[in-house]
C-alpha cells in the first residue's frame, strides 16, 4: 500500500498543568524539511523533537507548530523588552498611517509570540515523557491522512500503468502488419523505380531482413511490459517509503517508450506511443506526492 506525503495531523492533550496543541503539516519534497514552531521554554527539546519528526516521517516539506494553549497555575513571567520595542515601532507606524488610536498598541504586544513568558519553567523528565506521546499521537493522526490520499494515488497510478499496458498490447498486435508494410513498400519503390527485373531478389531480402531487425521492436515492448509488472508489485510491497524506487521504475518505462516511438516508422503506432507518454507524464505527477 502506497502512502502519500501529503497529510494533517492534530492533537490536544494536558500535561500536568499545560495544555499543549500540536499540528503537523506534510507536503510532498525530494527530502526531510522541517519548519519547528515551539514555545520558548522547550527549545532544551528542540533536537530531540526533531529528530522523533525525522524518522517518523521519512520525507517531505513538514511544518510542526506546538503551542500552549493554557496553564493551570499562575507562575512568574518575564517579558523580552527587545522584542516588544521591535514590535512597536511597525505597528506604531502601521496605527500612524490608519488613523488609528495607538493607546491599544500595548495589549497587542503582550499577545505577541515570545513578549511574555513564564520564568524558568520547563519540562521534568515525567512531563517529558507525556509530551512524546502527544508527538507521537500527531503523527499517527498524519499518518492516517496519509494512508487515506495513499489510497487515491494508488488507484490512479495502477489506472495509468493500465493504460499503458493496454497500448503496449495494441502495439504488438500491429507489429506484424508493420513488418509486412515495410517489406512490400521497399519492394514496391524499388519496382517503380529500378523495375522487377533491375535488381537481386535475393539480395533485397537479405537487406530487408537487417534493415527490419534494426527498426525491431519486440524486445522493447517486452522490457516495457516487464517494467509495468514490476511498478504494480513494489506498489504492493509492505515497505513504506518506495516513492523513490517508482520514480525510477517511471524512467524506465519512458526509456523503453521513447525507444518504441524512435524505431516505430508507423502513424498507427506513434499514436499508440503519444498516449502512452500522455499516461507516463501524469504517472510522475502522482509519484512526487507518494512517500
Amino acid at each position: 500500500m502506497l502512502k502519500s506525503m501529503t497529510g494533517f495531523g492534530r492533537v490536544e492533550k494536558s500535561v500536568g498543568d499545560k495544555t499543549f496543541q500540536v499540528d503537523i503539516k506534510s507536503l510532498n519534497g525530494k527530502q526531510f524539511e522541517l519548519q519547528l514552531k515551539l514555545p520558548a521554554f522547550l527549545k532544551p527539546f528542540e533536537f530531540e523533537i526533531r529528530r522523533i519528526l525525522s524518522a517518523k516521517l521519512g520525507r517531505g516539506n513538514v511544518d510542526c507548530t506546538i503551542s500552549l494553549k493554557e496553564t493551570g497555575n499562575a507562575k512568574p513571567v518575564s517579558i523580552n523588552k527587545e522584542l516588544a520595542k521591535a514590535y512597536y515601532k511597525p505597528l506604531a507606524e502601521l496605527s500612524k498611517e490608519l488613523n488609528l488610536d495607538p493607546s491599544h498598541i500595548l495589549s497587542t504586544l503582550v499577545k505577541l509570540p515570545e513578549v511574555i513568558t513564564p520564568t524558568g519553567e520547563t519540562l521534568t523528565d515525567e512531563e517529558w515523557d507525556e509530551f512524546q506521546k502527544i508527538i507521537y499521537a500527531a503523527i499517527e493522526d498524519l499518518n492516517i491522512h496519509r494512508l487515506d490520499e495513499g489510497k487515491s494515488l494508488e488507484k490512479d497510478l495502477i489506472y495509468r500503468i493500465s493504460n499503458i499496458r493496454k497500448q503496449e498490447e495494441e502495439i504488438l498486435k500491429l507489429e506484424p502488419l508493420r513488418k509486412q508494410a515495410i517489406r512490400e513498400g521497399i519492394t514496391k519503390l524499388l519496382e517503380e523505380n529500378v523495375g522487377k527485373e533491375n535488381f537481386d531478389k535475393n539480395r533485397l531480402e537479405q537487406e530487408l531482413i537487417y534493415y527490419i531487425e534494426k527498426i525491431d521492436i519486440s524486445e522493447e515492448q517486452v522490457r516495457l511490459k516487464n517494467h509495468c509488472d514490476y511498478f504494480i508489485s513494489v506498489m504492493a510491497e509492505a515497505e513504506e517509503s518506495k516513492g523513490k524506487k517508482l520514480s525510477f521504475i517511471l524512467q524506465e518505462i519512458g526509456r523503453e517508450i521513447n525507444t518504441t516511438g524512435s524505431k516505430a516508422y508507423d502513424s498507427t503506432i506513434q499514436k499508440c506511443v503519444v498516449l502512452m507518454k500522455d499516461e507516463l507524464e501524469k504517472a510522475k505527477e502522482q509519484v512526487l506526492n507518494v512517500l
